[in-house]
């Protein structure tokens, strides 16, 4: 009993000091433990904080209308518009025609040049004409030759009819006496006086005769005097027409050939154009053909110039094309300062269906989905994005008819609309159609 008390307290002794050697171990990893857990711990609700405080401020940016992003918007207004029909051509000479001399003759003195602007009947040139000029002093000296012929032819026939005078007076007064007392003058004498009336009567015919030849002789002698005077005159090459000359074919000392004939190898003396009018010819199209009217003022635009020029439709050719399906259409253009020049391509704007004080957006604020249906979006009140549904009229390249879904003044989204979504806030700014392009 003695060894086994003597042994009781060593060995709770022994049992104590493992306990004791086991907790002095197990408090020192515990708290290393526990230290990293914490601090894990920390971190993660350190790390939700900054993630939940992050979509908290993106939230209150967003919200923010001074941190909404801009967008490009336009109002709907009320204005006229036009589905226009765009041709472009080339702009000619209202009238051109090459100048030809009327009769045969060197040129002694030319008065233009090139780009020369002349009127009509001022002079281009003067040809030097010496046979037509001696042919004029012939012509000349044939008709006063006639004019004493036809004297003399006068003289004569005043003479011839004085003696017929007499002799028929003298018939008639013995012819009388014959008759009242027979017996007293013979029939021989009434014969002989009957005989020199007749004589003096036929005389008086052939006199008047011969003045009425004299007459037509002076009149053809004074036609070939005229003719070959006007022939003369031709000498004198004068513009047909008020216009610009855009060529010279023959200068001073050249003999120009009459152009009388069709051959169009004759020289001509310059060639004209009629440039403060020009004609725009453009082929219409059929289906335009009904919309287009005589003297209709359509628009004339010129790449070279930032102006608008106006012309006006004055010629139909009055019918189709059947190989192109077009016709014939010519535009007038007033050029009174010759800005414009021929052979310049030119765009003719005409208006085929015009409206009226009708509500309109830019072409560009409006998706079409078919037929006259679309939508735009609409920045509201509060600065958000609705999309509206609208009903669409007469829609051209620059504008877009709204017949019901917008209101006037309305704003809309302007240019690409796939970057915005419906209900988002933005900062709406005015600009105009011209400024996007």
């Amino acid at each position: 009993m003695k060894t086994i008390n003597d042994s009781g307290p060593t060995s709770h002794s022994v049992v104590w000091n493992l306990r004791r050697r086991s907790r002095a171990g197990r408090p020192q990893n515990w708290r290393e433990f526990s230290g990293k857990f914490r601090g894990l711990l920390v971190m993660l609700f350190l790390f939700e904080l900054l993630i939940g405080g992050c979509g908290s401020t993106g939230t209150a940016k967003s919200e923010d209308p001074a941190n909404a992003p801009p967008a490009a918007v336009v109002r709907g207004v009320r204005k006229d518009i036009s589905n226009d029909l765009q041709i472009a051509s080339e702009l000619h000479p209202f009238q051109e025609v090459n100048v030809y001399a009327k009769v045969s003759g060197y040129i002694q003195k030319l008065q233009v040049d090139w780009g020369t602007h002349v009127h009509r009947g001022q002079v281009l040139a003067i040809l030097e004409i010496p046979e037509l000029q001696q042919q004029i002093e012939v012509d000349q000296a044939a008709v006063l030759r006639s004019q004493q012929d036809l004297a003399r032819s006068r003289e004569d026939l005043s003479q011839a009819e004085s003696k017929y005078a007499i002799a028929d007076l003298t018939y008639k007064r013995l012819a009388a006496v014959l008759e009242t007392r027979p017996g007293l003058v013979a029939q021989e004498e009434i014969d002989v006086a009957n005989g020199k009336d007749l004589e003096a009567k036929a005389g008086a015919s052939g006199a008047k005769a011969a003045a009425s030849a004299a007459e037509q002789a002076l009149a053809m002698s004074r036609a070939a005097l005229e003719k070959d005077k006007a022939m003369y005159a031709y000498s004198r090459i004068t513009a047909p027409f008020d216009g610009v000359v855009t060529e010279i074919d023959a200068y001073g000392g050249a003999l120009l050939p009459a152009g009388t004939s069709s051959n169009k190898g004759d020289q001509a003396l310059c060639h004209l154009s009629q440039t403060d009018l020009l004609r725009l010819v453009i082929p219409l199209p059929e289906r335009a053909v009904s919309d287009v009217h005589l003297g209709q003022t359509v628009a004339v635009q010129v790449a070279d110039h930032n102006q608008t020029f106006q012309g006006k439709i004055v010629r139909f050719s009055g019918q189709i094309d059947t190989q192109t399906r077009t016709m014939h259409t010519e535009v007038d253009v007033p050029n009174p300062k010759y800005q414009l020049v021929p052979g310049m391509y030119a765009t003719v704007q005409i208006p085929l269906h015009t409206v009226k004080g009708v509500l309109t957006v830019p072409t560009q604020a409006v998706q079409t989905s078919g037929g006259a249906h679309g939508s735009v979006l609409v920045v509201n009140s509060g600065s958000r994005i609705e999309r509206r549904d609208v009903t669409l009229g007469l829609q051209t390249a620059t504008d877009t008819e709204i017949i019901s879904g917008l209101q006037e003044n309305e704003m809309v989204i302007f240019g690409e609309q796939s970057q915005y979504k419906p209900g988002e806030l933005v900062a709406p700014k005015a600009v105009a159609p011209s400024e996007m392009e």
